[in-house]
């Protein structure tokens, strides 16, 4: 009987050393454990939680480790034991912190890491002097006077939260929504004083979009507020951590709507000023611009809130870029439109409702899209041209000529007398000068030439009306003045015919056409063009 007592007691005495946990710096993960074991309920030794603090001694260091707990429960800030680097070696090599140092919450309080000194692991000494600093951000002057005027009832726990911290809550989610009625006039009203300070010009649209960017400005000041006064509630580390990460995530969702209700703000002033100007392609960028701008708020929104749950920002955009770098792999032809995109919008070739000659394709253009443009040809059938192709191509811009040239040749018949045809032209060019829709100054009726069937005059001719429907109708203006002065002048116009010579009998008359080539007749008729008549 007395050997097994002896063997349960030696038993006991295994398991105990094994579970015993000593003072041990050889690590950041060991450093770090000692220092936060020894301050839990269960194992309380300050002195022990106090040796990884370098260069103090004694109740110092004691306090600046206990400061140093407190400033990690304030924020809500739990270790996690799994992700700390048990290497005895270990070097840091994301670039925050050059060398044999690791820092425990980089994104939140950078300035709390260990570092090896020696052959042991150590918090830094810039830690430990930015310690009183940190204590006094999160802990207001009023933290330590509030416990001591608490009594004794309560301190009474009721699902791990005290009586007064449940008063200390309410009273906090009071005061911020009597805050939340007066801030929001208080926001508005600067944001309406901002807005026109700088564009000097205000419009519904405007004024919408900073009502609605007015609340959720509001209540981010409203989460800073209760981020700053919650650490003196002295909660429970478990409950800071989920009320803080809760408060976080309110906050990145804010971020991302405000930034949002910014982009539509923006777009709303620059669309302003694209119907201000000609260009009708800046219109269209509008939509573009935005979708843009949106996609890249939301995912940096997103990222910031895969780092709020202990993702790698660096490890993200890395499978971003791998993951970007594989699907441009797979759709070549969707990044070359989107890079055509970029280039038309870039060098501007051509604007909305300009006609344009693409290849084969003929027509007006309608929109211009991530992938493709819409051009609208005259038979309102709609072609759709991938911007990647319309980039290299040799785009004619019909829309931004000075003017629209119009040549023709009119043909008279053979046997017009030489007097007519000079008539004839003279009589154009008055018609071309008085004409509303042509220019004046840059004109060509010249006889250029014989053909086959018609003496031919060359009607060289420039429209000032750029718009095709208003040239057709100048075209037809122009044709009814030139018919109606040859009819007066007595001069036909030849179509292709073959001529067959026949002997002349006297009883038969010739088909020959009797001109009239009286030169007072001709100017008078020359003169009544010139007086519009």
């Amino acid at each position: 009987m007395k050997k097994l007592s002896l063997f349960f007691l030696l038993l006991s005495s295994v398991i105990f050393a094994q579970n015993k946990v000593e003072v041990n710096l050889s690590s950041p993960n060991s450093t770090i454990y000692t220092h936060l074991y020894f301050l839990q309920p269960d194992s309380y030794e300050p002195e022990k939680a106090a040796a990884p603090i370098y260069g103090f001694e004694g109740e110092e260091a004691v306090d600046i480790a206990i400061k140093l707990k407190k400033i990690l429960d304030g924020k809500g800030l739990k270790v996690d034991f799994s992700k700390v680097p048990t290497d005895k070696n270990y070097s840091d090599t994301t670039g925050y912190k050059i060398g044999h140092r690791y820092v425990l919450f980089p994104y939140q309080i950078p300035q709390i890491y260990v570092e090896k000194i020696g052959e042991s692991w150590y918090y830094s000494k810039e830690t430990a002097n930015q310690v009183n600093k940190l204590y006094r951000s999160i802990y207001p002057w009023y933290s330590e006077k509030l416990q001591q005027v608490i009594p004794s009832f309560g301190h009474y726990k009721l699902f791990k939260i005290e009586l007064w911290q449940y008063l200390g809550l309410l009273l906090l989610i009071t005061i911020c929504v009597f805050l939340f009625f007066v801030l929001r006039k208080i926001i508005y009203y600067i944001l309406r004083k901002l807005q026109f300070r700088i564009l000097k010009k205000s419009n519904e649209n405007i004024n919408l979009a900073l009502k609605k960017l007015t609340r959720p400005i509001v209540l981010l000041i409203l989460i800073w507020f209760i981020k700053k006064i919650v650490p003196s509630f002295l909660l429970d580390l478990d409950i800071n951590t989920i009320l803080f990460l809760a408060l976080n995530i309110m906050t990145t969702v804010f971020w991302i709507y405000v930034f949002l209700k910014l982009v539509k703000v923006f777009m709303s002033i620059y669309a302003d000023f694209a119907e201000s100007t000609h260009n009708k392609l800046d219109d269209q960028l509008v939509p573009i611009l935005q979708n843009f701008l949106t996609g890249v708020v939301i995912f940096l929104g997103i990222l910031k809130l895969l780092t709020l749950f202990g993702v790698e920002p660096t490890a993200v955009i890395a499978g971003a870029s791998i993951g970007g770098i594989a699907v441009a792999l797979a759709s070549q032809d969707t990044v070359k439109n989107l890079i055509g995109t970029v280039m038309i919008f870039v060098d501007k070739p051509f604007h909305i409702g300009d006609w344009i000659e693409a290849g084969e394709v003929v027509g007006t253009v309608e929109t211009v899209g991530f992938r493709s443009t819409t051009v609208r040809a005259a038979d309102t059938s709609v072609y759709q041209i991938p911007n990647s192709t319309l980039s290299e191509m040799v785009v004619n811009n019909k829309g931004l000529r000075a003017f629209r040239r119009y040549t023709t040749n009119l043909g008279l018949r053979y046997d017009t007398p030489p007097e007519l045809v000079e008539a004839f032209v003279k009589g154009v060019r008055k018609i071309i000068e008085l004409h509303p829709d042509t220019r004046e100054d840059a004109f060509n009726v010249e006889f250029t030439g014989f053909g086959d069937s018609a003496l031919l005059i060359l009607l060289n001719v420039y429209f000032t009306a750029l718009d095709w429907n208003v040239e057709q109708a100048a075209k037809h203006s122009l044709h009814i003045s030139i018919l109606k002065f040859a009819k007066e002048l007595g001069v036909d116009f030849a179509f292709p015919s073959t001529t067959v010579m026949i002997e002349q009998f006297p009883e038969k008359k010739g088909l020959a056409i009797n001109y009239d080539v009286e030169n007072k007749r001709i100017q008078q008729i020359i003169d009544n063009i010139k007086n519009g008549q």
